[in-house]
C-alpha cells in the first residue's frame, strides 16, 4: 500500500540536501523551524540521507555538513520557481550598477541551461512580456558593486576617491567595507573610515576609483538591523 506521507518527506529530503549544499552548517534545529517539523524528524531525515549514500558529517555541537567536493546533479526549476527567476531578472537589469547587471545576467543564462526544453520557451516568453517602469534608458552609473560584496565577505581593506554630495571636494578614504543597501536609485556602501575613524556611508555613483588592498581587516560583526534602528550602536 502506498504512503501517503512518502512524497512529502521525499520532496523534503531533497531539499534539505539543497540546504546543506548551500550553507556550510545546518543545524537540526534549523532543518525543524524551516520544516516545521520536530528535531526528532529532522535526525531521522539526516539519517535517511546518510543511508541513501549522501556523505554528511555532523561536527560536535555545531551541526551537519556535507563532504567537501560533493555536489548536487543540476536542478531541475519547477516553471513557477523559473518564472520568479525571470521576473527578478527584469527588475535586476533596471539596475544601474553594470557589475551587478552583467553577472545576474551571467546566472541566469547559466539557470537557463538547466531548464526542460518545455520549460525555457516559457521563460523566454516570458522575459518579453514582464517589464518594469523604472530606469528606461537603462542608465549605468557605478560598476563597483560586485567587487564590493567580494571585498565584504573577504573583509579586503579598500581605498576609493570619493566625490561627496552636494560638495565640490574629492577626498581619499580607506575604508573597512561592511554592508551594501539600496534606495530607489542607488546603491549604498556602509564602511568603517579609517580616515574619519567612523562609520560612514558612500554613493557607489560618487566613487570615482577603488581599489581592492591585499591588507585584511578583522571583522567587525557588523549587525545592519542595529545600525539603522540603534542610535548608539554607531557611537561603538
Amino acid at each position: 500500500m502506498e504512503n501517503k506521507n512518502e512524497i512529502p518527506r521525499l520532496s523534503r529530503l531533497t531539499a534539505i540536501l539543497i540546504l546543506l549544499q548551500s550553507k556550510r552548517i545546518l543545524t537540526s534545529t534549523e532543518i525543524a523551524k524551516k520544516f516545521d517539523i520536530s528535531k526528532r524528524t529532522a535526525y531521522r531525515d539526516i539519517k535517511a540521507l546518510e543511508e541513501a549514500g549522501v556523505p554528511i558529517f555532523a561536527k560536535e555541537g555545531k551541526g551537519y555538513t556535507l563532504m567537501e567536493g560533493y555536489n548536487l546533479p543540476p536542478i531541475m526549476f519547477s516553471e513557477e520557481e523559473a518564472n520568479a527567476l525571470i521576473t527578478a531578472s527584469e527588475l535586476i537589469s533596471r539596475n544601474k550598477d553594470a557589475s551587478l547587471v552583467q553577472n545576474h545576467n551571467n546566472a541566469i543564462t547559466k539557470i537557463k541551461s538547466v531548464l526542460r526544453y518545455s520549460n525555457k520557451d516559457k521563460a523566454n516568453l516570458l522575459s518579453e512580456r514582464v517589464f518594469f517602469m523604472k530606469n528606461l534608458k537603462s542608465e549605468r552609473t557605478s560598476s563597483y558593486f560586485s567587487d564590493l560584496q567580494l571585498t565584504i565577505t573577504h573583509l579586503n581593506l579598500i581605498k576609493i576617491k570619493y566625490h561627496a554630495i552636494n560638495k565640490n571636494d574629492i577626498t581619499n578614504r580607506t575604508l573597512e567595507p561592511l554592508a551594501l543597501y539600496h534606495t530607489s536609485e542607488n546603491w549604498i556602501l556602509i564602511a568603517w573610515c579609517r580616515t574619519r575613524n567612523d562609520y560612514r556611508e558612500f554613493r557607489l555613483d560618487r566613487i570615482l576609483k577603488l581599489e581592492i588592498q591585499d591588507e585584511f581587516f578583522e571583522n567587525r560583526k557588523f549587525d545592519m538591523f542595529q545600525y539603522f534602528t540603534n542610535p548608539d550602536y554607531r557611537k561603538k
